[in-house]
Parts: structure tokens; C-alpha cells; sequence
């Protein structure tokens, strides 16, 4: 059996923030991989192999399996290996049992202590590898975030959000270089940094931290509660309203970790609204129409949730190979051949599932789907006061949906699966 690979955290002062364990694993290591960077703070010693990472990074569980066969491996790795880092990468490929971590004081700890802000009152959103666009659902006045930056260009991107989402005056820190010699500090607001001239934002230090303190008037779809205003969602009409939604939300259970398939999605707005219930989650919208497809990566996007996945196809054809759902709503579409069985089918035991209907094909199904079945029948009525006359106001209905919520259980056999 190969020995652990030894992950050892490095600050931008070199050995000086590595500790008395981390130097002798460095001192013993057989071959030591890193960044070009992390490696240059290290002095070399001779018979000892050095490799920075490969390009791609896809080829790094070849590097690290090849590094292993030659003898103690070591790899270098910013801060806390753990946060945003190669620490993480490698414990999900060799297992944790495989992978010793030594973490240094990371960036996010240096970057609190250079603010005054405490754990408790500040959080951590990662911008590594993902779309700036994330930013949004963690914008509400008076946060205070500590964003982990891709590079040089990342202040610039998180300002053009901020202004474009109405928090032009949030405070913005660009906290360069932590623990280094060179070390370096920027305040300046989301609009005055748009302002700067281009050459003085593309010389803004590639390694920072950013540190915002959110300023601004809230838009009224910033709430993590479900049931945003149907104004949030850019739509043909084929959205499921707010007071449904709601409901729907409520019995699909979002929960950390948790997998949705939001079939028939329309604009998107239930697995939208499932991802903004937590960080972890994650959605699959199913979605026969191309331009509803596009749409829905848009409403994802505008409302922070980039990371929904959208398959374009038609239900249940378009089900087939996608992982096991622990919730699926089914908005559109349920008196298909096939639909609803291939998703009750699909959920594992205890997965909730959430479909609505306004047919009376659909609502007939669901009828027997009840009858059958179990669960929990539903009819919402919702009016809304409007005007009459110019005069006065008056209730106006909506369309009434039948709304069927179904659990899966183990120990149910034949149609009760």
C-alpha cells in the first residue's frame, strides 16, 4: 500500500508560516508537487524530484498515481489546503484515509484578521473556477462576504455585478498578496473601481482576497425564502406563480446535498428557488423547448443560481442516464406516456415528489395517482385583487392547479413504487 500523500500549507512568506511537522515532510519527500509558485519558496535539495502541476489539471490523477510509485510525496499547496484548494481535490481522488493535510494560516484567516471581521459575522463565497454570477444570491445590505478571487480580473467582474444589481456603493477591499512582503490593501466602492482606468485594474494583484461590505437597496427577489415575485423570472407565460411555487417548494423539502429534477420547467423558477435554498444543492431542469431552454439559463444566472443544469429534450426520454433524483417536480407535462412512472421510478427511498396539473387530462391522473397511490391532494385556488371600471377593485382568479405530493418509501412493493 502507497503512503499518504502529504498535503503541507505554504503562506506567500515561504517556510517561515510552515511548521516544525510540515518542514521535515518537505526535508523527507522523495517528490514534491505544487504550483510554480509554491515550489520557487522552497529550496531545492538534491535527489529530490519537483513538478509543478500539469496542464491540463485532468491529467493530475495520472501525476500524483506516478509520483506515488517513486517514493514520499509531498504537495504544496496554498494556506489551508482545504479552502478552495488542492487539499479538496485530492482527498475526493484518493480518499481521505490517502491524504495527510498540514494547513498554514489560509488567506481567509488573514484577510478577517486585516478587517476586523469575525467568522461569525462575515462568509466565505468562493469565485475559483465558477461564474461570478453565484455572487448574487449571497447580496443583501450589510453583508459582509470574503470572496476567494480567480485573478487580476475578478474585482472587476464582482463590480460590474454589484452596480448592476444596485449595490453600487458596497464597499470593496482588494487585500493583495496576504502574509507576503509585498503585501497590499485597496478600498475603493463597486462604482469608483468601474471608474479607474483600465491599465490600473489589470495591474490589481493576481493573488487577493476580496472583501465587501454590501451597500444598497435590496431587490425585492433577494429573499432565500421560497416564492420569489413572478417579476424575477423572464417568461412566455409558462412559470409556475409565486403562491404555487411556494407550496410546491415547501414539499419538495430542499435540503443540503440534495438533487432535483425539474421536469417540464418552463422558466425554470422551482429548481431556481431550490438552489438558492442552499449553497449544496443541485437541479437538473428538463426542458423540450429551446428557447424556454435558454431562458432558464438566463433566470439561473440573473438570480445567482448559474450552477442549474439544463437538458434539453423531452421527458421521459430525456430522463435517461441523469443521477438519482431525491426530489422531482414535474411542472409541465405529467399526462405524457411514461412521465410520471419514469420519475416515481427514478426517486430513491424518501424522495419527495411534486406534480401540478391544470388539465383535466392531468388532474385526472392525479386523481387516480391519489386514489392509488396515497399522498397528499391539493387543489390551490389564488385571486388577486385587480380594478374594475377604473372605479373600484375587484378579485381577479387565477387558474386553479391540482397539485399531487408523493414519498417514496422502500418498503412499499408493486404500484406503490
Amino acid at each position: 500500500m502507497s503512503a499518504p500523500v502529504t498535503v503541507v500549507g505554504i503562506g506567500a512568506d515561504g517556510l517561515a508560516s510552515v511548521g516544525a511537522c510540515g518542514r521535515e515532510r518537505i526535508e523527507r519527500a522523495d517528490v514534491l508537487l505544487g504550483g510554480e509558485r509554491h515550489l520557487a519558496l522552497v529550496p531545492p535539495r538534491a535527489g529530490q524530484e519537483r513538478h509543478s502541476w500539469p496542464r491540463p489539471l485532468t491529467t493530475l490523477p495520472r501525476v500524483v498515481d506516478d509520483a506515488r510509485a517513486r517514493g514520499r510525496v509531498v504537495v504544496l499547496a496554498s494556506g489551508d489546503p482545504l479552502v478552495s484548494g488542492v487539499g479538496t481535490t485530492l482527498v475526493r481522488l484518493l480518499g481521505s484515509d490517502a491524504v495527510e493535510v498540514l494547513p498554514a494560516v489560509s488567506s481567509v484567516s488573514l484577510a478577517r484578521a486585516r478587517m476586523g471581521w469575525s467568522a461569525e459575522e462575515s462568509e466565505v463565497v468562493t469565485l475559483v473556477g465558477r461564474d461570478v454570477a453565484g455572487l448574487r444570491r449571497h447580496l443583501a445590505r450589510g453583508r459582509r462576504l470574503l470572496v476567494l478571487s480567480a485573478d487580476e480580473r475578478t474585482p472587476t467582474a464582482v463590480a460590474r455585478l454589484l452596480v448592476d444589481a444596485g449595490h453600487a456603493p458596497t464597499r470593496m477591499v482588494v487585500l493583495g498578496d496576504l502574509g507576503a512582503p509585498e503585501e497590499s490593501r485597496m478600498d475603493t466602492a463597486a462604482v469608483d473601481l468601474l471608474c479607474l482606468d483600465p491599465e490600473e485594474r489589470r495591474a490589481l494583484p493576481r493573488l487577493h482576497v476580496l472583501a465587501l461590505e454590501v451597500a444598497g437597496a435590496d431587490a425585492d427577489h433577494t429573499s432565500w425564502a421560497p416564492g420569489l415575485p413572478d417579476h424575477a423570472f423572464e417568461s412566455d407565460g409558462q412559470l409556475s406563480r409565486r403562491d404555487v411555487r411556494a407550496g410546491a417548494l415547501a414539499r419538495l423539502a430542499p435540503r443540503p446535498g440534495h438533487l432535483l429534477w425539474d421536469v417540464g420547467a418552463g422558466a425554470g423558477s422551482v429548481g431556481i428557488e431550490w438552489l438558492r435554498a442552499h449553497p449544496t444543492t443541485e437541479a437538473i431542469a428538463i426542458e423540450s423547448d429551446p428557447d424556454r431552454a435558454a431562458r432558464i439559463a438566463r433566470n439561473a444566472r440573473d438570480l445567482g443560481v448559474p450552477r442549474l443544469q439544463v437538458v434539453e429534450g423531452r421527458a421521459p426520454a430525456a430522463l435517461a442516464g441523469l443521477p438519482e433524483p431525491d426530489a422531482v417536480f414535474i411542472g409541465g407535462g405529467a399526462s405524457e406516456d411514461g412521465v410520471l412512472a419514469a420519475c416515481r421510478a427514478a426517486l430513491r427511498d424518501g424522495g419527495r415528489l411534486v406534480v401540478h396539473g391544470v388539465t383535466h387530462q392531468t388532474e385526472a391522473l392525479l386523481l387516480e395517482a391519489h386514489e392509488r397511490l396515497g399522498g397528499e391532494l391539493t387543489r390551490i385556488s389564488v385571486e388577486q385583487a385587480a380594478p374594475i371600471g377604473g372605479r373600484f377593485t375587484g378579485w381577479t382568479p387565477a387558474r386553479a392547479v391540482v397539485s399531487w405530493s408523493w414519498t417514496a418509501r422502500a418498503a412499499c412493493d408493486g404500484d406503490a413504487r
